[in-house]
């Protein structure tokens, strides 16, 4: 049966991995989640959807991943993960699983996507050597800037992000960045990355027993309005920290809620070095969330102010300890 959507996550990877799916398969009908929307079956999924970059849901036509903690979930569910049509294996991005996949399957794809799943590879997984390599503006680095634009309603950015994916199927990533639409978000990121830097300025901190500095904790969850928030300009504030945190609340409906979210990073300083590191493992301790040895997220819930306060000093003390236990 021919798909009729393909439900992918709202990042990077998770529009080049839906590009690729789409080009093999024809589908244009593109559904943009994230990872806890999937976990709380919040988007109707049957099997007639391939889902890519995403946990595993009730049941889908196709599966594409690559986070380790998603191929845990499904051994403790009891699913044979090898029974699931599609592919799962630890690559640097999930658009390398796909397109593995296909290319091993013998389709013919463009060859411009070689170039495209390698940006994805190096953007999913950070991996910089150097700030200077993490700021220069390659093809897909400025994509992925446009991603990160602020839009006027979530109709607008869905539109927007389908725009991206048949451009991203169609031609090569210096020619999408040529494109009007795209320019005027990559300018849009620009003039408010300015403003970002300066809130993480405002809001950073570090774990009492983090003598040395090595995190740098960007915690948020005091504003009272969603923040334009992204994670890894933190390097910028405190360029020598082996590793960047945050903490923002979540909001639903536009509505603030009790819960936040806990995303982190390792930083292009811990490039080349054997320092035992594993963000992933530290989130899937915690239970919260999942992601990659480099970066990783998650959720954590709250009934009340007082009992995020209370979490939040827990999961920082965890996450302090947790680190320092890794060599």
């Amino acid at each position: 049966m021919d798909p009729e959507r393909i439900v992918t996550h709202s990042d990077f990877d998770g529009l080049v991995s839906a590009a690729i799916c789409s080009n093999v398969t024809g589908c244009g009908r593109i559904i943009f989640t994230g990872p806890s929307s999937i976990a709380r079956a919040e988007i109707s999924i049957d099997l007639r959807d391939i889902v890519c970059d995403l946990p595993y849901p009730l049941e889908c036509g196709m599966w594409f991943d690559h986070h380790a903690g998603n191929r845990e979930e499904l051994r403790l569910r009891g699913i044979d993960i090898e029974s699931i049509p599609g592919s799962f294996s630890e690559e640097r991005s999930c658009a390398r699983v796909i397109h593995n996949y296909y290319i091993s399957g013998g389709e013919n794809l463009p060859a411009y996507f070689d170039n495209t799943v390698a940006e994805a590879d190096t953007i999913d997984s950070f991996d910089y050597q150097s700030i200077e390599q993490w700021r220069e503006e390659t093809p897909g680095k400025l994509v992925d800037m446009s991603i990160k634009a602020s839009f006027p309603d979530a109709r607008i950015r869905t539109k927007y992000y389908s725009l991206l994916v048949s451009l991203i199927r169609d031609m090569p990533l210096e020619d999408v960045i040529s494109e009007d639409e795209v320019e005027n978000y990559i300018a849009e990121y620009r003039r408010e990355e300015g403003k970002i830097i300066e809130l993480i300025d405002k809001c950073h901190l570090f774990y009492q027993e983090d003598l040395k500095r090595e995190i740098i904790i960007v915690d948020v969850t005091g504003l009272r309005r969603k923040p334009r928030i992204i994670r890894n300009l933190a390097y910028l504030v405190h360029p020598s920290a082996l590793a960047s945190l945050l903490l923002v609340p979540i909001f639903r409906a536009g509505v603030k809620t009790n819960d936040f979210s806990v995303s982190m990073s390792l930083s292009m300083n811990m490039a080349g070095t054997e320092h035992g590191k594993d963000i992933s493992e530290i989130m899937r301790s915690l239970n919260i969330g999942d992601g990659h040895p480099g970066a990783a997220a998650g959720i954590v819930r709250c009934r009340s102010k007082a009992e995020r306060e209370k979490k939040k000093e827990e999961v920082l003390r965890r996450i302090w300890e947790l680190w320092s236990g890794m060599d």
